[in-house]
């Protein structure tokens, strides 16, 4: 192609073939190299697939052009997919092509785009050149199943929020501190296994540390819990000093709290609770509703989404996944 010696209808003419010419793909213009790769309807739906996997917009006015886009700043891991999926999908229009003409077969667009997938994996997989910790290598890499090559002991890992069971409600909780002590608040929502949040809160506490404003909000939301008689709730935080005072592993709750943190052990026998982990990526809407607390002059509750976290839980609610760069 790049030696402009593709047969298409241009260059046969060229040769001497006299011939009608009509693209193959979208049947609506004459058939030229240019066309069939950059201009053809067909090739412009795989081009915006393309430019959609890297996140750019694509322009080109010459074959030349797209070779640009291995110049840029990319991990060397990166750079060998990129320039695998632009063999790839020159070569797969060219099938494609090939295939209605010769044999009237027309391949859909969805089709053209697994072959390109499938093939630009082999290349990245099989590369010996390593990736970035750069989470928009790691997206791009994503998109054409290829596993990241780390040069050093950091890896990115997938943090995704997991509905509860029925008839279970999952409370995610988070805690702000500005300052160690500073000023502090915590928020919490409760979602049922749908995804759908049933109620949330905020709450302003004055001056405390990061790990009591932490401890603050899972407290307030099992008092709101036992009030409502939900017996059955998924607490989830992601505070490790928590998770560990939960599983009477930490004996860090600091006298002020201790009262109020005995009483809510109580409540915890008349339910069934358990405690986990997520890290902070896939806490969003929990640590949205904290800082929002710090706003407040006293606590604040919804049975209704706020316009504040709505993003942060339709994003949970369609499992789309975060990411976070993190020691192996």
């Amino acid at each position: 192609m790049m030696h402009n010696k593709v047969p298409t209808d241009d260059n046969l003419m060229i040769r001497g073939c006299a011939l009608p010419s009509m693209c193959n793909l979208c049947r609506k213009n004459v058939e030229s190299s240019f066309h069939i790769f950059f201009d053809c309807e067909f090739a412009i739906r795989i081009w915006s697939w393309f430019a959609n996997c890297l996140n750019m917009v694509l322009q080109f006015t010459s074959m030349e052009d797209m070779w640009k886009l291995c110049d840029m700043n990319w991990s060397p891991q990166c750079k060998i997919t990129i320039t695998a999926a632009l063999v790839n999908l020159i070569n797969s229009l060219w099938y494609a092509r090939n295939q209605a003409r010769f044999h009237n077969n027309h391949i859909n667009c969805k089709s053209v785009i697994t072959m390109i997938i499938a093939n630009t994996s082999l290349s990245g997989n099989n590369s010996k050149k390593v990736s970035s910790n750069s989470i928009r290598d790691f997206t791009i890499l994503k998109k054409f199943n290829v596993s990241t090559h780390h040069s050093t002991n950091t890896v990115i890992k997938e943090v995704l929020w997991q509905p509860p069971l029925i008839n279970w409600l999952k409370c995610n909780i988070d805690g702000a501190a500005k300052g160690n002590p500073g000023l502090a608040s915590c928020g919490g929502i409760f979602r049922n296994h749908e995804a759908d949040m049933i109620y949330c809160f905020a709450e302003p506490l004055g001056t405390a540390s990061a790990f009591q404003a932490e401890l603050c909000g899972a407290m307030r939301a099992i008092e709101m819990a036992h009030n409502r008689n939900w017996k059955n709730i998924w607490l989830e935080t992601d505070s490790v000093l928590v998770v560990l005072a939960f599983k009477n592993l930490n004996s860090n709750v600091t006298w002020n709290l201790r009262n109020r943190w005995n009483n809510v052990k109580l409540l915890l026998r008349q339910m069934n609770c358990i405690v986990s982990h997520i890290f902070r990526e896939g806490n969003q809407v929990a640590d949205t509703l904290a800082n929002f607390g710090s706003s407040l002059s006293s606590l604040a509750s919804w049975h209704f989404v706020p316009d504040f976290v709505k993003d942060s839980i339709v994003k949970n609610k369609l499992g789309i996944r975060s990411f976070r760069i993190c020691n192996s």
